[in-house]
């Protein structure tokens, strides 16, 4: 394993011009130290990716990167989400990296934990997923809700590390396999994991965010997690079909027991009982058309094969042949 990496910090960005000069000032003192001890090249590079930010996010990494090249910069064509803005900064620097390691731009992230994912990747990890060690900063409902997350993820057959976010490192030939996945509805928590290659853990504690709003209020959180759901796993469908073989179960049972009474001589007009029923089964069919209705209209999306960003802009190093078509560069 090489002793002098070229790393690539890659750093999602959507309004965030209130942290990101603090940010930059870190991620600056971490990689020069990084590069003093000689265990990463001088060529390595911060890539911020502004996702169609409507504040003066872009503007500022311009500014960096005029100072310093040690900062490069992605923009999209308009947002795009979380999820692909980062994909795009992994896919635009991955023949030009020897790592790349992700990390959200509001410094919630422990910075010191990338000199432990660069030793977990000269042992050999091609993968190495920043997991943190406790949840002792959340609130008691933050806590609760996030792990619930995690546990209602896994038991819903998406495969993803417990506790982990998007803080990782990806070797080249890791974020060769990830080029591979080709999906529009994208949830790289869990397509990560099912690269396969060796992977490690690094874990660390998580700060609390250094300025500006959360961008994954619970609704978002919520949405995030029923986006990856059906989009790694059928089974919600599946329990469609069981619920809907109970029903029918019980329906039997009532049919029965409705026609043991009727010739008993015992009928009773339950207007009550079929007012709950019709709008029980009511209900548990709009619900289930509306998880069928997200599967279809997740396979209506593929289908169209619509790119999953579009970069407008670019601002790098000129010696580097990034993976970027029918862009507008700016080096």
């Amino acid at each position: 394993m090489q002793s002098n990496i070229r790393l690539f910090m890659v750093i999602p960005c959507y309004n965030e011009q209130e942290v990101l000069p603090e940010t930059s000032k870190r991620l600056e003192a971490k990689l020069n130290s990084l590069i003093n001890k000689g265990v990463i090249s001088d060529t390595s590079r911060v890539v911020l990716v502004d996702d169609g930010s409507k504040d003066t996010t872009w503007q500022l990494i311009d500014e960096l990167h005029k100072k310093n090249p040690l900062f490069q910069g992605v923009k999209l064509s308009r947002n795009r989400g979380h999820q692909n803005a980062l994909l795009a900064g992994l896919m635009t620097v991955r023949s030009v990296c020897d790592v790349a390691i992700s990390m959200d731009a509001d410094l919630q992230d422990d910075i010191d934990a990338i000199d432990e994912m660069l030793q977990k990747y000269k042992e050999g990890a091609e993968i190495v997923y920043g997991v943190r060690s406790s949840r002792q900063t959340d609130t008691f409902f933050k806590r609760g809700t996030a792990q619930g997350y995690y546990k209602l993820m896994n038991r819903m057959g998406a495969d993803i590390v417990y506790n982990h976010a998007d803080f990782r490192l990806m070797s080249r030939d890791a974020l060769e396999m990830l080029s591979e996945y080709s999906e529009v509805n994208l949830f790289l928590r869990g397509i990560v994991p099912m690269i396969g290659l060796k992977t490690d853990i690094v874990y660390y504690e998580r700060s609390e965010r250094f300025a500006g709003e959360s961008k994954y209020p619970l609704m978002k959180m919520l949405s995030f997690a029923f986006e990856g759901i059906t989009s790694l796993s059928v089974k919600p469908i599946r329990f469609i079909s069981g619920l809907g073989v109970f029903i029918f179960s019980v329906s039997v049972i009532i049919l029965i027991y409705t026609l043991i009474r009727h010739f008993t001589g015992n009928t009773i007009q339950g207007w009550t009982t079929t007012v709950l029923s019709i709008w029980a089964i009511g209900g548990l069919t709009m619900i289930s058309l509306g998880v069928i209705g997200e599967y279809i209209g997740k396979i209506y999306l593929e289908t169209k094969n619509r790119p999953r960003y579009i970069i407008s802009e670019y601002l790098g190093d000129k010696d580097d042949v990034v993976d970027l078509i029918d862009v507008k560069v700016k080096k």
